[in-house]
């Protein structure tokens, strides 16, 4: 392995980028200090000073979510906190923690194996290799790499998903579409929706895509990020932690922030744009950020529930029809993603771009 020239931002994006040694080949060179190319400015880390620590994020057990109690909570916690820890969910300890076994089984295949799934050598724009978020436009680089698999159907996964994470990450989905469904249920039923059907169905969950995120070991985790502050352009995001921890969420109108513990079986689920935007802002799609580990490699895997592509998303219209003003004009969903993608993690910025 060619050591890249430690202070040379272009020696080391060839090296983690172009080589696809990623992040982890730079962790594992066991440089003291931190590349110049991933030294955040200091608004963009977390400040640990406005972190609140005798708070957390809801703990709901699903065991019964037919209760009306319980589907309050839900409802309550997508308006209040946009985020929730789900546990009795459904979905076997097994598998989520074959699908963590799977994530780190990628990573540790030799670069040159791992390359094949580079953008620009991947064999279908579905499957895709990244470190940082994105580093055409990326000016400083976030501390981690990613596996990003867009579902299409079994067979499409079967020819070109890796064979070291692929049926478990297929399993995985499979077992979670019950609970999908189930939030959403809930979720609508405060929208005056009293069904999920064939009309909302595609829509609200009509694709999906799976992350494996990897974050090494980092010299000076003070000094970058896991992942920069943002919200998710998703329906509803699935997120399964290790057990290192690492994620934070900004408490609603305020300027703190909650660490969301990782529970052993349980899986933490947020609000994304798209169901702000349907929901004309009732249910909260908010900002999180991952720190960067100086002791241990940290995996999580989000499952993104999307409406398809080629979905118009707006305000609701059984929303509008309860005599609300629309917040939101109505946006082709690959418009609003592609959006996304344009640019570095910068907070709710992307939400702008369907506003009224």
């Amino acid at each position: 392995m060619a050591v890249p020239l430690i202070n040379d931002n272009k020696g080391i994006k060839t090296f983690v980028v172009d080589e696809g040694h990623g992040v982890k080949g730079l962790s594992e060179l066991r440089m003291k200090t931190l590349p110049q190319l991933f030294i955040q400015p200091r608004e963009k880390r977390l400040d640990m000073t406005k972190v609140v620590h005798h708070e957390s994020i809801p703990v709901i057990d699903m065991s019964d979510w037919e209760d009306p109690k319980v589907m309050k909570r839900i409802c309550d916690a997508a308006e209040n906190w946009g985020f929730f820890q789900v546990v009795n969910h459904g979905v076997p300890v097994r598998v989520l923690d074959d699908v963590k076994e799977a994530a780190k089984r990628f990573f540790l295949l030799p670069a040159d194996e791992k390359k094949k799934y580079l953008f620009k050598n991947s064999s279908t724009k579905n499957v895709r290799l990244v470190s940082s978020f994105i580093p055409e436009v990326d000016k400083v680089y976030e501390w981690k790499d990613y596996l990003s698999c867009f579902y299409v159907s079994d067979d499409e996964a079967s020819a070109f998903w890796p064979s070291v994470c692929r049926d478990q990450l297929l399993e995985y989905m499979k077992e979670s579409e019950a609970l999908i469904k189930t939030l959403l249920k809930v979720l609508i039923t405060r929208l005056d929706i009293p069904k999920l059907d064939e009309t909302n169905e595609p829509f609200l969950m009509g694709s999906r895509r799976i992350n494996l995120n990897y974050y090494p070991i980092c010299p000076n985790p003070e000094l970058t990020v896991g992942v920069g502050s943002h919200s998710d352009v998703s329906t509803l995001t699935i997120l399964l932690q290790d057990k290192t921890g690492g994620l934070y969420v900004r408490k609603l109108d305020s300027d703190n922030w909650v660490h969301v513990p990782p529970i052993k079986g349980s899986l933490t689920i947020n609000i994304g744009d798209a169901l702000q935007i349907m929901s004309n802002g009732r249910y909260k799609s908010i900002e999180h950020h991952v720190i960067a580990n100086g002791l241990e490699n940290r995996v999580s895997v989000p499952l993104f529930v999307n409406p398809r592509p080629i979905d118009v998303i707006g305000p609701l219209p059984q929303v509008i029809a309860r005599g609300e003003k629309a917040l939101y004009k109505h946006v082709l969903y690959s418009d609003y993603v592609k959006h996304f993608y344009r640019k570095p993690h910068n907070g709710k910025d992307t939400i702008d771009f369907a506003k009224l």
